[in-house]
């Protein structure tokens, strides 16, 4: 009997073995694959996180009063919503693999995400019975097939592509017409470049009217606060959807520790390290694009945010890319991971020696 009602993918990651034993005779190896943050947790978390470290009580289920506020005062100030409610998680993939099974979308239901996505959206689909549907996120929403939940993705993983506002009222329109709930992804919002304005939120008051019925958003402090080792992250939107999920994970003991409420609340009031860390990443993928635009690879020209290069080079598939960069000692992701066979992923996140390094192993071409 199978533990889960759907048969779960392969994990993505084990197949990069041989790249990652190639890449090893090339010291030092650059691991640009997973995209893990390397630089330093903000000060403002750190200092919070040691006041509350004697915490021998439970913590509050919630969060608490105070993260309450921070999490209600960040999403107002920085994503232009009033939510009509908001849930703690830990990190935003416990939300993603769950949300489908939270949502009681069982076997029957019809899971739509983007075809080029995280696979965890499609895990989630398939640990609560559901069907994975694959659909074209930037495409007319009338040309969406039926289904029960919508995973958008903004600014995407692994394509950095942007959905602007006007395709966001579309998709509420549609999924409101429907009788579909929408749930947007939006971890890597801040992650732009120079000069340019976080992805707009499904929340904000100026996409859905300041209605968020049938409407869900996740945001994580992993990327844009270099937290992923804290597991600190929201969903927030509609309360009526909200309400049993909050009810479900009280009673499955899906808290915060203390000391993570402490610098979550902390980091959420702090927006300084929000345009450091901005900035930091947008001088690594420059130095990037102008690196493997000298190795022969060429940059998606919709790539407009976000943690990663999506990168191809014609006449190659994706595995001999990857083959070609761990040659390099260069570690990337191909773009089977995510349904596309002639891509590979390329993420920002190593430390700034370690991006020199990689733009000095990109000066020239991987392929004759």
């Amino acid at each position: 009997m199978a533990l889960y009602p759907g048969a779960l993918p392969d994990f993505p990651w084990d197949s990069l073995g041989p790249a990652r034993a190639e890449a090893a005779r090339h010291a030092p190896v650059i691991d640009l694959s997973i995209g893990t943050p390397v630089d330093p947790c903000p000060a403002s978390a750190t200092e919070a996180m040691i006041a509350a470290v004697n915490h021998p009580g439970y913590p509050p289920a919630m969060g608490g009063e105070r993260l309450e506020q921070a999490m209600a005062g960040w999403w107002e100030r920085r994503r232009g919503a009033h939510p009509s409610a908001i849930i703690p998680t830990i990190g935003s993939k416990e939300m993603v693999a769950l949300l489908p099974s939270f949502l009681s979308l069982g076997e029957g239901a019809r899971v739509l995400m983007p075809a080029r996505a995280y696979p965890t959206y499609e895990v989630g689909a398939r640990l609560s019975g559901a069907t994975p549907i694959a659909i074209d996120p930037e495409a007319d929403p009338a040309t969406f097939p039926q289904g029960d939940l919508l995973w958008i993705n903004s600014p995407g993983n692994p394509d950095g592509h942007v959905l602007d506002r006007d395709q966001l009222r579309a998709m509420i329109a549609w999924a409101r017409a429907n009788s579909v709930i929408v749930a947007s992804d939006e971890c890597y919002a801040e992650i732009v470049p120079d000069g340019v304005e976080p992805a707009p939120s499904l929340l904000s008051s100026d996409v859905c009217g300041g209605d968020d019925t049938g409407l869900l958003a996740l945001y994580s402090l992993s990327k844009q606060s270099n937290l992923a080792g804290y597991r600190a992250a929201m969903i927030a939107g509609d309360k009526e959807l909200l309400a049993p999920i909050r009810e479900a994970r009280r009673h499955a003991g899906f808290m915060l520790p203390g000391p993570v409420i402490a610098a979550m609340t902390a980091v959420l009031a702090d927006d300084d390290h929000v345009e450091n860390q901005r900035r930091v990443y947008a001088r690594r993928r420059e130095i990037l694009r102008s690196a493997v635009a000298a190795a022969g690879l060429e940059a998606d020209p919709q790539t407009a945010a976000g943690l990663y290069l999506w990168l191809s080079a014609p006449g190659h598939d994706a595995e001999e890319i990857v083959s070609a960069l761990a040659s390099r000692g260069i570690i990337v992701a191909p773009g089977t991971f995510y349904d596309c066979d002639d891509h590979i992923r390329m993420s920002l996140t190593a430390s700034d020696e370690l991006i020199e390094l990689a733009a000095t192993r990109l000066a020239t071409p991987l392929f004759d």
